[in-house]
């Protein structure tokens, strides 16, 4: 299996960050949305169960709900 490509490391408290990474199995990339963990104060990082794997033609369904979240937050705050 090949190394995933994390594009970012979002701390989510002191000991678990959510990964979003480029994946690949079976020889199909994907984008994979991770919760990791640690227990040696982050030298290393292990994935959990959960999380959530897209395919590549479901991108740009995930990025218009993150559009309109953003849209609809940014109302909230005004």
């Amino acid at each position: 299996m090949a190394e995933n490509k994390i594009l970012a490391a979002i701390p989510r408290s002191a000991t678990e960050e959510i990964h979003i990474a480029i994946s690949e199995y079976k020889g199909k990339k994907y984008l994979d949305m991770r919760v990791f963990y640690t227990t040696d104060d982050g030298i290393n990082w292990n994935p959990t169960k959960k999380g959530v794997t897209f395919t590549p033609d479901k991108l740009d369904e995930v990025k218009n709900a993150i559009e309109e979240a953003q849209k609809e937050l940014a109302e909230q705050e005004e």
